[in-house]
């Protein structure tokens, strides 16, 4: 590990440990540290815990959950002005935490990040909710299935308005299975949030931040396939023989029925001579 940035290192560290004990905040920044080396990691601790400090004060006598969503949405939203990025949303800076605090705009996951944070520094600890096309968190009380949408001004959502929502992001009738509802681990939210800037970056050829994001994930989950895929055919793409050519193995001997497995054996044939 010590040959890693100093940033991916921390990172490392953060995670890990058992999935209750990683810190989100933390590890998130140490994601954005890569892109700005010299991000002050502390300043936006102090950050969050202002608002948290700046919550706490607004909040009700009788805290009531629907109370409390209410109190922060107002502070976040109303007072801060908070809101989802509709005009840029594939702009890479809404995945970093610090550019999120300091632009008050993001998507989804990062919008719910700092809502998740604040809420649990005023003892009101949510979770995230890992829906597809969207991301949304809930109190964690488990008899309690009420969600809120940070992206969308932290509206409260029911089951039936989730489905309302999916429906909405895939422009047709989408069947709303009970693991779309199901909470998420921080190993899963923060390979979610990796996954955004792979592709963003993907998406902008910017072919080595992409492949720093797949390490990352793959430092969360070591035996993801597809990951391993992925960053073999990175590699292939910066002529990376080696590194190419045992990750795509590795993806076959994991997922040897893989449908794309015909097309991963001809990249193998055309790599073996380079080795």
């Amino acid at each position: 590990m010590t040959d890693l940035p100093w940033a991916r290192q921390c990172f490392y560290r953060t995670i890990a440990q058992p999935d209750e004990q990683i810190n989100l905040a933390e590890a998130a920044l140490y994601i954005a540290q890569e892109e700005y080396p010299d991000l002050d990691i502390e300043a936006y601790f102090n950050a969050l815990d202002t608002m948290a400090s700046e919550v706490e004060e607004r909040l009700p006598t009788e805290r009531y959950p629907l109370r409390m969503i209410q109190s922060i949405n107002q502070y976040l939203y109303e007072d801060l002005g908070f809101t989802g990025n509709t005009s840029d949303y594939y702009d890479p800076r809404n995945s970093f935490l610090n550019d999120v605090i300091e632009r008050r705009t993001g998507i989804p996951i990062t919008l719910s990040l700092v809502y998740m944070e604040i809420a649990r520094r005023v003892n009101f600890p949510m979770t995230g909710v890992g829906m597809p096309g969207h991301f949304l968190i809930r109190p964690s009380i488990e008899e309690m299935e009420v969600y809120v949408d940070a992206y969308h001004h932290g509206e409260t959502l029911f089951a039936e308005d989730c489905q309302t929502r999916l429906n909405q992001i895939y422009g047709q009738s989408v069947e709303l299975q009970p693991v779309f509802l199901q909470p998420i681990g921080p190993r899963q939210f923060l390979a979610r949030m990796l996954t955004n800037l792979k592709m963003i970056y993907l998406n902008r050829d910017q072919a080595q931040k992409s492949l720093a994001a797949i390490e990352r994930i793959l430092l969360l989950f070591p035996d993801a396939p597809l990951e391993l895929r992925d960053r073999g055919i990175l590699h292939y793409h910066l002529g990376a023989w080696p590194e190419a050519h045992q990750d795509l193995k590795t993806y076959l001997a994991k997922v040897p029925d893989a449908e794309d497995a015909v097309a991963i054996q001809q990249l193998l044939d055309r790599i073996a001579p380079n080795l």
